[in-house]
């Protein structure tokens, strides 16, 4: 009279799921160097945290009596599991089934894990290898009939942008739907030579004339760099780990602050190094990234979206354990100029950093715009200018620190000028509306035109202006708040991190974050 007997029927459907698409399809995912979407689970989450849902959900083929002779799973795996202790949502695409098409999957699992996210306010992490959902034309012989497009649970995917930290991993080929949700996320990454992301595959492509592979139409090496994908790593364990390591910085919905981490670094730690890293030579680079390593918690900085938008580095990093997002510049590329597509990159990363209320540190050297024909055609006014309003948007707390140029209205973005300044300067500080190395001929064009020996006008212009170049002139009239010995620089971005620490509200933004 118990019940012995459905229990075991559940553990032998749970044991055809656990089969995925077959022991073939599982030996030639395999052989591409891949894993196995449960392998990835258990790679992703703390040891048997996973809770599944949803894990006999899929096709089942009985017969005449009933009896359950055979058993396709659908191709998503979704479920709960913990990163660090902390509770996430993992759905993940089965290659091994249909390559992840729609007419193998039982759409409603995806759905369920984007719901479940949202209403459970936790993070949620994407798989994804295929179509990730999206459909094929054999459904329309095996329907016999077509359908307008729809995306089933996509409301959900739009809320969660503003709502609760997203990871999209591309783990393969992704193409469509699966696109989509790859980059409809705040964090994604791509393997090199394993992922490929596109609108459509190869043979939609040849339609159009071009006959290309995978890899020429989608591969890493092309949406790391155009800013459809942040990252791009050697290995699905690299991909995995940042994942765990990106989430690490956030809170699991913006109904909570981001957590602080362990606090192992002298707050007073000051560096040496910094006191020559600026030449004084203005017409010499030098490399930002060591000053990020200097001036954070050791280690803590993890750069995001390192090859688009060169001219503005991006990322995650810590002051005293507490978590913040990082602006700065890039003197390598443009000179530190923002293009287009540092714009974009920075709308964006501000963005959100102010959905999940992290304070920002902002090390600034930009000219301004990029200048030129190439950059005009590019929008980047246009573009540059959101970037200032997404600048002036945010309420986070927001700490400037000017290393070198700060010119024009790009220089302006390095903070909202209308609120309270946290905002220092190292002596090498060097900003203005134009730059005098290009601003003499805006300015005097007609006198060195009339003059006699322009050459000579131009070189005492020039020795005039730069005896009033120095900013110490500027910090006399108050509009810098305070020079700073660059060695200074990490005792007083903590102390700006602890002072932030309360001001931080956690809630619902104003907007929606765009992907």
């Amino acid at each position: 009279m118990s019940w012995e007997a459905d229990v075991a029927e559940l553990r032998r459907r749970e044991a055809m799921a656990l089969k995925m698409g077959g022991e073939d399809k599982v030996l030639k995912q395999k052989s591409r160097g891949k894993l196995t979407v449960r392998e990835r689970i258990d790679k992703l989450l703390d040891p048997g945290s996973f809770r599944e849902v949803g894990g006999i959900a899929g096709k089942a083929q009985y017969d005449e009596d009933g009896n359950l002779v055979d058993f396709m799973p659908a191709n998503t795996v979704m479920g709960r599991g913990r990163i660090d202790g902390r509770t996430v949502v993992v759905q993940g695409d089965d290659f091994t089934v249909r390559g992840g098409a729609s007419d193998a999957a039982i759409w409603a699992k995806q759905a369920m894990a984007e719901q479940m996210a949202l209403e459970l306010r936790l993070p949620l992490v994407r798989l994804i290898d295929g179509t990730g959902g999206g459909g094929s034309v054999k459904t329309l012989e095996k329907d016999g009939r077509t359908y307008l497009p729809r995306n089933p649970g996509w409301d959900y995917v739009v809320a969660n942008m503003a709502q609760v930290p997203v990871v999209g991993l591309a783990l393969g080929p992704v193409a469509g739907l699966g696109a989509a949700r790859l980059v409809t996320s705040h964090y994604s990454v791509m393997v090199k030579d394993m992922s490929q992301v596109f609108v459509a595959g190869p043979p939609v492509a040849r339609h159009v004339g071009e006959d290309v592979t995978k890899e020429e139409l989608g591969g890493s090496w092309m949406h790391t760099r155009n800013g459809s994908v942040d990252d791009e790593v050697a290995s699905e364990d690299d991909a995995l780990a940042c994942a765990r390591r990106f989430l690490s910085y956030l809170p699991p919905s913006v109904h909570e602050l981001p957590p602080r981490g362990p606090q192992e670094d002298d707050v007073n730690r000051r560096e040496e190094s910094l006191i020559s890293v600026v030449p004084r030579d203005r017409r010499k680079v030098y490399k930002m990234r060591k000053i990020l390593d200097a001036v954070f918690d050791k280690g803590s900085f993890m750069e995001i979206g390192k090859f688009n938008g060169r001219p503005l580095i991006t990322g995650l990093a810590r002051l005293d354990g507490w978590p913040v997002a990082v602006l700065a510049s890039d003197p390598y590329h443009y000179g530190g100029g923002w293009t287009a597509d540092a714009s974009h990159k920075c709308i964006r990363f501000v963005d959100m950093a102010e959905t999940f209320h992290l304070p920002v540190v902002h090390l600034v050297d930009n000219p301004g715009f990029a200048v030129g024909v190439q950059h005009e055609m590019a929008a980047t006014i246009r573009h540059g200018s959101r970037a200032l309003a997404a600048v002036y948007q945010a309420t986070v707390p927001w700490c400037s620190v000017v290393i070198r140029k700060a010119f024009g209205v790009a220089g302006s973005a390095h903070t909202n000028h209308e609120r309270l300044h946290y905002r220092y300067a190292w002596p090498s500080g060097d900003w203005g509306s134009l730059p005098i190395e290009g601003g003499i001929e805006a300015a005097y064009t007609q006198e060195l035109s009339e003059a006699e020996d322009p050459a000579a006008m131009r070189r005492d212009i020039e020795e005039r202006l730069n005896r009033v170049r120095s900013p110490f002139r500027t910090a006399e009239a108050f509009l810098i708040e305070d020079i700073i010995d660059p060695r200074e620089t990490r005792p007083l971005l903590c102390e700006f991190a602890n002072l932030a620490a309360p001001l931080r509200t956690a809630g619902k933004t104003l907007f929606h974050m765009r992907p």
